[in-house]
């Protein structure tokens, strides 16, 4: 990004780009927001500060993967929060959510009385992406990360966008099994759901998340198109509330 400011703090639509994950998390009527901070934090908190007491923080003392991260929130969801408490694990850097999607992802996860559901969303260019792997009766199977993919795999178009709604019970207890990678070091979410199907637990997959949400901002390119996009919804929703 050309910049020693964290990612999710970068503008998008005139705010940290993290600001629009949380504003999609409070519409789709999530009761509390956890954020987990680590390197440069002070600068994340700060351009949280408009929420006030809306949003906690958690501090990721080693940046050791996905998994990781999501077991520093441990502390803040002790024992007695659990029972039927239902958590989205969302990434910061992802403005073009929004709250529809996680309504969705919501109502299917509780109708299905799964573990864990899975949002995925199928796009024409999966390169760089996990891939959703499911089983001859299209149930979820495993996500496959690119560079593990065969062949085969690596044809497949439905990606993993990183939209998970778990059980916080089953969330945290299948934390405590994941392994980590051999190769990295670190401790990967995505093992989270093959944790569970080998527990009997059922994890639910739903085609939930338009291709253009899943933008990846990697480069000051990356990050205009995003707030090209972001700003032109503002601009359509401003217009269908002034004709209402």
């Amino acid at each position: 990004m050309q910049s020693d400011l964290p990612k999710v703090c970068h503008p998008v639509g005139g705010r940290p780009m993290v600001c629009a994950v949380v504003d999609a998390c409070l519409e789709a009527g999530c009761q509390r927001i956890v954020v987990v901070v680590g390197y440069k934090q002070e600068l994340v908190r700060d351009a949280l500060g408009e929420y006030g007491d809306q949003v906690e923080f958690v501090v990721q003392e080693e940046q050791l993967g996905t998994g990781h991260a999501v077991m520093s929130a441990e502390r803040a969801f002790p024992e007695s929060m659990r029972d039927g408490t239902d958590l989205f694990v969302l990434c910061g850097d992802g403005p073009l959510i929004r709250s529809q999607t996680l309504r969705t992802v919501l109502e299917r996860h509780r109708a299905s009385g799964a573990s864990a559901t899975l949002a995925t969303s199928v796009i024409d260019d999966p390169q760089g992406y996990g891939r959703i792997v499911r089983d001859a009766s299209g149930a979820f199977e495993r996500i496959v990360e690119q560079k593990n993919a065969s062949p085969e795999q690596l044809r497949i178009n439905e990606v993993n966008p990183s939209y998970y709604c778990l059980d916080a019970g089953a969330l945290f207890g299948a934390l405590r099994r994941v392994r980590r990678n051999e190769l990295t070091g670190e401790y990967y979410i995505t093992d989270v759901f093959e944790l569970l199907l080998d527990e009997g637990k059922t994890v639910e997959v739903i085609d939930a998340v338009p291709p253009e949400d899943i933008l990846s901002i990697n480069t000051l390119e990356h990050l205009a198109e995003v707030d090209r996009i972001f700003r032109a919804r503002k601009a359509q929703g401003t217009r269908l509330e002034g004709a209402r």
